[in-house]
C-alpha cells in the first residue's frame, strides 16, 4: 500500500489488467481517496479480436502475444495481494469459442484469475468510468473496443440501461481494406433499432480510438492544451475530423501528423461509427473521456462515502500534499474566502465554489519551489495535471489562479493558450481569486487558527478586511495591507481595513 501523507485523504494503490479485443494492458493506479492517478501504463496491441467475426476463435498469434504480455504483467505484480489486483476481459474473449481455453491458460501459466465482463457490465463499468473522471456528467456514453461498442444513457450519477453491438472495427472487418458506403451501411443498420433509445445532445466517448480522433482534431485546430480528457468537439467539428478520417488511405493516414501509427488500420472504421452515432444519436457535443472500464472497475470498489466525494477537490488536495504542510489549511481558506466570492456574479455558474475549493486546496502548490521559479512551474503543474473532475475552461481557470497566487504579475507562461481557453472575465476572476488566496496565507502565515482571528467580506463597492479585536497590530501591517490592495484593485473595489 501507498503510504498516507502527512495531509490529504488517504492513499492506497491498485492496479488493473484490461485483457481487450485489440490491446492487452496493465494500469497501476495511485488512489488518494476519490482521486484517480496513473502511475504506470503499459501495453501489448495483441488484436485478439482481429479473426473472430470470420473464425469465431481469437487470433492465435494475438493469443501468443497476450499470454507474454500477462506474464509480464504478472512478475511486474509480484509480491502484490489478490485484492491489490483486478483482471477482465472484454468482448473477444466473452464471444470466441476458445475464450475459455485462453482463460485456463493464463490461470495456468500466470495465476491470474481474469473476470470475463457480461456486455451489460462492460457498458456499466465504461459508464462509472465516465463518472469517475466528470461526476456530474449527462448523456449517453458510448465505449468503442475492438470488437464492440457498448452505448448506455447516463442519469444523473446513475447509469441505466445499456446496449452492446458489434460494431467494433474488428466486427466491421478490420484490417481488411475498407469499404466506406458497405461498413456505413451496417453501421446504420446496426443502430437504427437503438436511435430513439439513446438519443442526446451529449455524447462522452470512450476508447483509444476515439481518443486518437480527439487529439487529431487538436492539430488540425492547432488547440494548444493537448489534455485528450474532457476535450469537446462540437458536432460540426467531430463530423468533420471522422469524414476526413473515414476517406482517406492507409497511405495518408500515415502520414498525417496527431495519427497513431499503430491504429491506421482501424480508424477508419471508428471514425465511420462515430460519424453515425453523431448522425442517428442527434448528438450536439461530443466529450472524449479519458476514464473508461478500468476506472469504473475501481469506482465500484471505493466504499460509499469515498464514492461520493469530489475528484477534483481531492485530486487538488493530493497534488499539493507534502510533509509540514497545514492538513487543514486548504479548507480554512476556503471558509475564509466563500463570504465574499459569494457575492460575487458567477463565470462557471454553479460550478464556482467548487473551483474556489479547489483553489484553495492548491495554496501550498509550489512551496517547496524556488520563488523566482515557483509561479511558473505551478502553473504548469496544474495546467496538465491528470486530476479528474474538471472541464478544460475550468483547468485553464484553476492553473491561472495558481499563478497569481504566487506573483502579482499578470501574464502566465502560456497567456495565448489561456486566452484561447477562457475568456477576459474568468482570467480577471482568476487573478482576483489568487490574489485572495495569496492573502489569506500571508495574513497567516499559512496558519489556519490565524485566519479565524480576521474576515474577509464585500460590502457593495467596498473590499474589507477586518482582525479581531487586539489582533489588528498582528494580522493588518504592511505586507498584509499590500496583499489585500492587490486583490482588492483585481475585483475593482475600494479596500477598507479595520
Amino acid at each position: 500500500m501507498w503510504p498516507r501523507g502527512d495531509s490529504g485523504p488517504p492513499s492506497r494503490q491498485a492496479a488493473v489488467i484490461d485483457v481487450g479485443s485489440n490491446s492487452v494492458r496493465l494500469v497501476i493506479y495511485r488512489l488518494d481517496g476519490r482521486a484517480i492517478w496513473t502511475v504506470y501504463n503499459e501495453k501489448a496491441l495483441a488484436g485478439l479480436g482481429r479473426d473472430l467475426p470470420a473464425t469465431g476463435r481469437l487470433s492465435p498469434e494475438g493469443v501468443e502475444v497476450a499470454i507474454t504480455a500477462l506474464r509480464r504483467f504478472r512478475a511486474l505484480l509480484d509480491g502484490w495481494r489478490a485484492e491489490e489486483v483486478t483482471a477482465a476481459a472484454t468482448a473477444a474473449v466473452r464471444e470466441a469459442a476458445d475464450g475459455p481455453a485462453f482463460l485456463k491458460r493464463v490461470r495456468d501459466e500466470t495465476g491470474l484469475s481474469v473476470r470475463v465482463l457480461t456486455g451489460e457490465e462492460e457498458a456499466r463499468y465504461a459508464a462509472l468510468g465516465v463518472i469517475a473522471g466528470q461526476p456530474d456528467a449527462e448523456g449517453v456514453v458510448g465505449d468503442l473496443g475492438g470488437s464492440s461498442l457498448e452505448l448506455l444513457r447516463l442519469n444523473g450519477a446513475a447509469p441505466e440501461g445499456g446496449a452492446t453491438l458489434p460494431l467494433g472495427p474488428f466486427a466491421l472487418g478490420a484490417p481488411r481494406q475498407l469499404d466506406a458506403d458497405r461498413i456505413r451501411r451496417l453501421v446504420e443498420a446496426a443502430l437504427s433499432p437503438h436511435a430513439n433509445r439513446f438519443a442526446t445532445r451529449h455524447f462522452h466517448a470512450v476508447g483509444g480510438a476515439w481518443r486518437n480522433l480527439a487529439l487529431f482534431h487538436m492539430e488540425l485546430a492547432d488547440y494548444p492544451l493537448h489534455v485528450a480528457h474532457q476535450y469537446e468537439m462540437s458536432r460540426a467539428d467531430a463530423l468533420a475530423v471522422s469524414r476526413l478520417v473515414a476517406r482517406q488511405s492507409r497511405a495518408s493516414l500515415d502520414r498525417m501528423q496527431g495519427l497513431s501509427k499503430k491504429r491506421i488500420e482501424t480508424l477508419p472504421y471508428s471514425a465511420i461509427v462515430l460519424e453515425a452515432l453523431i448522425e442517428r444519436l442527434e448528438v450536439e457535443r461530443v466529450i472524449i473521456s479519458a476514464f473508461g472500464v478500468r476506472e469504473g472497475l475501481l469506482l465500484e470498489a471505493m466504499d460509499p462515502e469515498t464514492r461520493r466525494r469530489d475528484p477534483l477537490i481531492e485530486g487538488c488536495e493530493a497534488l499539493t500534499a507534502s510533509r509540514g504542510a497545514a492538513a487543514d489549511l486548504g479548507g480554512a481558506l476556503e471558509a475564509w474566502l466563500a463570504p465574499a466570492f459569494e457575492k460575487l456574479a458567477p463565470v462557471f455558474a454553479e460550478r464556482d465554489p467548487v473551483l474556489l475549493s479547489a483553489a484553495c486546496r492548491l495554496a501550498d502548490l509550489g512551496a517547496r519551489l524556488h520563488p523566482d521559479h515557483r509561479a511558473d512551474i505551478a502553473f504548469e503543474q496544474v495546467l496538465r495535471a491528470p486530476i479528474a473532475g474538471m472541464t478544460h475552461p475550468e483547468r485553464a481557470f484553476l492553473a491561472s489562479v495558481v499563478f497569481a497566487r504566487h506573483t502579482a504579475s499578470p501574464n502566465p507562461p502560456e497567456a495565448d493558450t489561456v486566452a484561447r481557453v477562457i475568456g477576459a472575465e474568468r482570467r480577471q476572476r482568476a487573478r482576483a481569486l489568487g490574489a485572495a488566496v495569496r492573502l489569506g496565507c500571508d495574513l497567516s502565515g499559512r496558519n489556519p487558527r490565524l485566519l479565524e482571528k480576521s474576515s474577509l467580506a464585500i460590502h457593495d463597492e467596498r473590499l474589507a478586511l477586518t482582525a479581531a479585536a487586539g489582533w489588528e497590530d498582528m494580522l493588518l501591517g504592511e505586507q498584509t495591507a499590500k496583499r489585500a490592495q492587490t486583490l482588492a484593485s483585481a475585483l475593482k473595489l475600494k479596500l477598507e481595513l479595520g
